[in-house]
């Protein structure tokens, strides 16, 4: 991947890491967005804060058609970029319309992508969680898969004191990405999770790319049914 500030991931997506952000109890987040080619433009997922740098990068690329934020969590800077680039519709995640009524949600995501995203961006949205409902989606020229916060890792050492004890138990540095203990936990119909996961591991993935975690750069299919054994089984 290139050192500018978008990093080409395979054919027509960029990757964006943006600063750490502060959440519940004093733990910090590094954030990452993803940008997709589309055919008349450009979609942003999880977006970062909007820099110049980024704008103008962005800006190079085309216009900015979608701002998606895939779930009720990642909501930090969207309106910075709705006010940066108003031609633009915001996908949310269900959920986000009631927490932020200041936004101007112009769809709902679900399983089905809008029309201008078919052929690019494939979704499923994994219900049945407490914490937040999150769409994965699937870029399909560079077979890479999506994920916000259902699947995550952080260096060892990122957190300390007892947030970092609290890290460990919630399998947050393991050696591999994983999902959360936390979240695994907050699923209350397993059912409907499954459902959807076994939609996801379907998918032809060779990558995975998390808002909070470095990319999986190959063999994604067979990572993510490693990551999901434990609701599969």
């Amino acid at each position: 991947m290139s050192t500018s500030v978008l990093q080409s991931f395979g054919p027509g997506l960029w990757l964006a890491d943006g600063p750490a952000v502060t959440a519940i109890a004093g733990f910090r987040y590094p954030t990452r967005m993803a940008v997709a080619a589309l055919p008349q433009g450009v979609a942003l997922w999880s977006p970062i804060p909007p820099t110049d740098e980024l704008r103008a990068a962005i800006a190079a690329l085309g216009p900015v058609r979608a701002l998606i934020a895939p779930n009720s969590l990642h909501d930090m800077f969207v309106a910075d970029w709705a006010r940066a680039c108003p031609e633009a519709e915001l996908h949310a995640a269900p959920g986000l319309a009631a927490k932020r009524p200041d936004l101007a949600v112009a769809a709902e995501l679900g399983d089905i992508p809008p029309p201008a995203w078919a052929g690019t961006l494939d979704q499923v949205l994994v219900g049945g969680n407490r914490i937040t409902t999150e769409t994965v989606f699937f870029h399909r020229p560079s077979r890479t898969v999506l994920f916000c916060d259902l699947i995550q890792q952080f260096p060892r050492g990122w957190h300390r004191g007892w947030r970092g004890l609290v890290a460990r138990l919630d399998l947050m540095v393991e050696p591999e990405p994983a999902v959360p203990r936390k979240f695994r936990a907050a699923f209350t119909d397993r059912a409907v999770a499954r459902a959807a996961v076994e939609r996801i591991v379907a998918w032809p993935a060779d990558r995975v790319v998390m808002a909070h975690g470095a990319p999986v750069e190959r063999d994604g299919q067979a990572f993510l049914g490693r990551a999901f054994r434990w609701l599969r089984t």
